[in-house]
């Protein structure tokens, strides 16, 4: 097991990470100081998972558990669904030291982070995401909020959980498109900041999609440590915390155009290469480099090449990205791999000439 502080000061937390943790819960539940009652927020599949279990295994270390179930995919991310559950966490009389237990993926992990939030002007939050992509990406650094209409988190807060536990026994479940998703992030994380994991993931993907164990914690770790590095320096996303956002400006863009037939993942693969791209036509990233990023992500089996959708949408849709600032859309461009900037100084034609091609 490894353990990573995220350091923000009195909202600091740990992030565990390992094989076997959820049977551990109570556990790390009872040292971050909570006992009595608790509510879990998951979807009907992880329930069957890990959720039943979870709840025996908590109730007889002296947990109330109350579950409730959330419908799986992103649609549930709305003010309706977060309206049901206020009503439910009120049936179930939550308090304000309640905990909810967010036992899932992306869409769980935000969606009961706004309700916790949100819910008796906030409760405590405990993240237990049980993909590659919420381990890595999603349950860390306080970024809760669902959908609006298509355009995807336009209402949320940034909350950060009492703790996280990432059981990377909870990936050997996951189909391989899903794996595949939390690559994206696995490895936009090493291109963002750390070339030298971005050379251990080209040596070692195979072990990762073969769910070796050493391998699957070794590249959360990392991923993490990454993030909380990045988090512990800009919390509220006011600068550097952008760099995150490699990628998905033109991924979140896909995402909303293509009606979230394209998993997350899939997009800011696309968002990356588009990104690349972009980087070597203003003559900044040499075009070898761009190779390396993309050999790497088709090896992780995740697109590179655009999806067969509306370029004009696909702009519109980029004008309501949450960085955009005085009307100008802003980017992350690669200089090299484990270096990046951001900058708004990208002429959106070259982005629609990119996106076309």
């Amino acid at each position: 097991m490894k353990i990573i502080q995220v350091a923000l000061g009195p909202k600091s937390y740990p992030v565990y990470i390992g094989s076997g943790l959820l049977a551990q819960a109570g556990r790390y539940l009872s040292q971050s100081g909570f006992s009595g009652k608790l509510v879990i927020i998951t979807d009907p599949v992880v329930n069957q998972l890990y959720g039943e279990v979870l709840n025996r295994r908590l109730a007889r270390e002296g947990f109330q558990v109350s579950t409730l179930l959330v419908p799986p995919g992103e649609a549930q991310k709305s003010l309706e669904t977060a309206g049901r559950l206020y009503h439910e966490l009120a049936e179930c009389h939550a308090e304000r030291t309640t905990p909810i237990l967010a036992l899932g993926g992306g869409v769980i992990g935000d969606l009961a982070g706004f309700v916790a939030a949100t819910y008796l002007r906030g409760v405590p939050l405990v993240q237990l995401p049980t993909t590659l992509l919420a381990q890595v990406d999603s349950s860390v650094g306080g970024k809760v909020a669902v959908d609006h209409g298509q355009l995807k988190n336009m209402i949320g807060a940034f909350y950060q959980p009492r703790l996280v536990i990432a059981d990377t026994d909870t990936l050997k479940t996951l189909p391989a498109e899903e794996l595949a998703s939390g690559l994206a992030e696995v490895i936009k994380s090493a291109v963002i900041r750390d070339e030298k994991f971005f050379s251990y993931l080209e040596q070692n993907l195979e072990r990762i999609k073969a769910l070796d164990a050493s391998t699957l914690e070794e590249s959360v770790f990392h991923s993490v440590r990454i993030k909380a590095e990045v988090v512990t320096q800009d919390e509220l996303d006011s600068g550097l915390r952008n760099i995150l956002n490699y990628g998905h400006t033109i991924g979140h863009a896909l995402e909303t155009v293509s009606g979230f037939r394209l998993k997350h993942g899939q997009a800011v693969a696309v968002g990356m290469v588009a990104a690349g791209k972009i980087s070597s036509r203003m003559g900044i990233l040499k075009e070898s480099e761009l190779s390396r990023l993309k050999r790497v992500l088709e090896q992780a089996e995740l697109p590179t090449e655009m999806p067969r959708l509306k370029v004009a949408e696909i702009m519109q849709a980029m004008q309501h990205d949450k960085k955009v600032r005085q009307g100008k859309v802003r980017f992350v461009l690669l200089k090299s791999i484990g270096n990046v900037f951001i900058t708004d100084e990208v002429e959106l034609s070259l982005v629609e000439q990119v996106l076309r091609e």
